[in-house]
């Protein structure tokens, strides 16, 4: 059986088979994503409104849609794996399940050692992991030219909290020690800290500096846009009472700098929206959205015409940052965590 069109008909036919397939077909952008932050809910809708590009998204632990993402291969709907933590962005880039970003205006604006080494994916905003001190218990003196090798030394004997080895930000502090030091003298570092642990670790990054300000413990290490959220007193009044009673410092200001980390994002390989995709990263590294970010998550600027929020800018808005290659916090993360098991870091 065959229908005879009228030519109306034939002309509509041809027009459709003549467009692109984005005006076809509703334009979207499809996010693996692991932050867990309600601002980041705005975000999308204001990418929405700005490009007419919708937005789905799936949540979920980095580990989790790492292995989502692995098991449903090129049948995988995501466009965009965005998560905290270079070493995560690695777990998938090692096993080649990014493609590369080819945006000159992302290029060209994320440093290289913020980047993947083929750009595989970019950092998005930065995050500091500081230490914070009791200045009642612990003098300027004592700290101001501290840095992470210090804090095995024996005058910090039972003073320290940090949080447990199964953490990725830690894991990441210590790759970069690796990176920077060998494994010979990192591991005997992590031998001296978890001697001088004022406690069994426990708890998120909150816990810790929360352990400094109510006295178990003179000094945590923790990331630095955790502070912003208890000062601004979204995390309740508790926690920000407790945040006013510490310091926050930047260890290694003396030599190679602070450990910097990132919250970050790559297009995977079977993006089937991959034009729109880099478009969405693009959006995250405009002013607009850098202010945003800064001023709602605490972390600090990708770009550097963009301040940091005044809650942690308190504490130095430019400080040294060391300038290891985010993708070697992913290169070392198993000798990382094999080294602190070998430390009896639990």
């Amino acid at each position: 059986m065959c229908f005879k069109l009228n030519n109306p008909v034939k002309s509509l036919i041809a027009i459709i088979l003549l467009l692109p397939l984005s005006v076809i077909i509703a334009s979207e952008v499809n996010i693996y994503t692991s932050r867990h932050y309600d601002s980041d809910n705005s975000l999308y809708e204001d990418f929405t409104k700005t490009t007419g590009i919708k937005v789905n998204i799936i949540t979920g632990k980095g580990e989790a849609l790492i292995e989502r993402i692995k098991s449903e291969g090129r049948n995988s709907t995501a466009d965009i794996f965005f998560t905290a933590d270079a070493g995560n962005l690695w777990k998938l880039q090692k096993d080649d399940h990014f493609r590369s970003i080819t945006s000159k205006s992302i290029i060209d604006t994320i440093p290289k050692n913020l980047r993947g080494p083929k750009n595989e994916w970019v950092g998005i905003a930065k995050r500091a992991r500081v230490i914070f001190y009791h200045p009642e218990r612990v003098s300027l003196d004592e700290v101001k030219n501290l840095s992470y090798e210090d804090l095995s030394n024996e005058v910090w004997k039972e003073r320290i909290v940090i949080r447990s080895s199964n953490n990725i930000y830690n894991q990441s502090l210590v790759a970069s020690l690796i990176s920077n030091l060998g494994i010979e003298q990192t591991e005997k570092w992590a031998k001296g800290l978890v001697s001088n642990f004022a406690r069994k670790p426990q708890g998120n990054d909150r816990s810790q500096i929360l352990a400094v300000a109510n006295g178990e413990a003179d000094i945590a290490i923790a990331n630095s846009y955790y502070y912003g959220l208890m000062l601004s007193g979204s995390v309740g009044q508790d926690q920000q009472n407790a945040a006013k009673k510490v310091k926050m410092l930047f260890p290694n200001q003396n030599n190679r700098g602070t450990h910097v980390n990132i919250s970050g994002a790559g297009i995977l390989k079977f993006s089937k929206n991959q034009r729109n995709a880099e478009i969405f990263l693009e959006f995250l590294i405009s002013p607009k959205v850098q202010k945003h970010i800064v001023n709602n998550t605490f972390e600090y600027p990708i770009i550097d015409e963009i301040s940091p929020s005044p809650f942690i800018s308190q504490f130095g808005i430019s400080f040294v940052q060391d300038q290891t290659p985010a993708s070697d916090f992913g290169k070392f993360n198993s000798d990382s965590i094999k080294l602190m098991d070998r430390a009896g870091w639990k």
